[in-house]
């Protein structure tokens, strides 16, 4: 990965971080004044949010750094590992919520100040809107695992503060008709229902990582575009080659070329040189730092 890259990645992250911790602590502390599940839930998800990113800073910074000792295929394995632990940790706290929410459903529900709540809702939907729309930016800008993260991290909180405004603006209209008692069911309601979505994004990220873990191949699209220059490069190569095989591990691109000979054939060094200078050309397009490994197949 190039310095400038490093260094626009570094600050995505560092903007994220001071971001969630001002909503992280808004969150925590209003949801407690309103007695908010959802708030506080908010919160929570707020302050989970900044330590990830926190920890993604700590690993992009480590990824930069030279360890061919303990590392001699590179660091990029790390990336998936932090995605992992994202999902993981979101799922957890989404399942957490979920069961506290069912909960409060079967005993009562809770009563909350809705137009305190609605008001936090809307300045929560313009912060993280802003968020989510600045760092989906620069993801588009520059290919980052961890920055590709950080952006479905404020998709969810987007999300998120939309329904949570949404709901208590429901709810305090409720509380101006015949069915004011069922207002206090809103707040769990509404936690029950964000639970299905929220469950499916980091077990998408979850699964996207296994695979780079496991070293499977990486999206149609990726295996389409790499397939074509291999192509392209076969059509004007006096040799024969192929593609052996594609694996995406974190912005680590790898990419396996046998080049085909006879049995009796000799082949130049310099040939095998200018065959992978020429499929590297074609592969440079692709937004990932190429490992480009050619082999000799008989």
């Amino acid at each position: 990965m190039c310095a400038r890259v490093s260094q626009n990645e570094n600050r995505v992250l560092i903007f994220s971080a001071l971001l969630a911790s001002g909503f992280a602590i808004g969150g925590l502390v209003l949801g407690l004044l309103v007695g908010s599940l959802v708030i506080v839930f908010d919160g929570v998800y707020s302050s989970v949010s900044l330590l990830l990113t926190l920890l993604s800073l700590a690993v992009s910074k480590y990824i930069q750094t030279p360890s061919k000792n303990n590392f001699p295929f590179g660091k990029a394995i790390l990336e998936p590992i932090v995605i992992s632990i994202k999902a993981i940790v979101i799922l957890g706290i989404v399942g957490y919520s979920l069961h506290s929410a069912v909960i409060a459903m079967f005993t009562g529900g809770r009563d909350v100040d809705a137009s305190i709540a609605t008001l936090f809702g809307v300045v929560n939907v313009v912060g993280c809107g802003y968020a989510w729309w600045y760092i989906a930016n620069k993801s588009r800008t520059f290919s980052s695992g961890l920055i590709e993260a950080e952006s479905k991290q404020w998709q969810m909180d987007t999300l998120l503060s939309v329904a949570v405004t949404l709901g208590f603006v429901t709810a305090w209209g409720v509380t101006f008709t015949p069915w004011a008692s069922l207002s206090v069911y809103a707040d769990p309601m509404m936690m029950c229902l964000m639970s299905g979505y929220f469950i499916k994004v980091p077990f998408d990220m979850l699964r996207e990582a296994a695979r780079e873990l496991l070293m499977m191949s990486p999206d149609k699209e990726i295996c389409s575009q790499v397939d074509e220059s291999i192509q392209a490069v076969d059509s004007v190569s006096s040799q024969n080659i192929a593609l052996a095989g594609v694996t995406k591990i974190g912005r680590e691109l790898r990419v396996d070329v046998d080049i085909k000979i006879d049995t009796s054939a000799i082949i130049a060094v310099d040939d095998i040189e200018r065959t992978r200078s020429s499929i590297t050309r074609k592969l440079s397009a692709l937004p990932f730092d190429l490992q480009l490994n050619l082999s000799i197949a008989r």
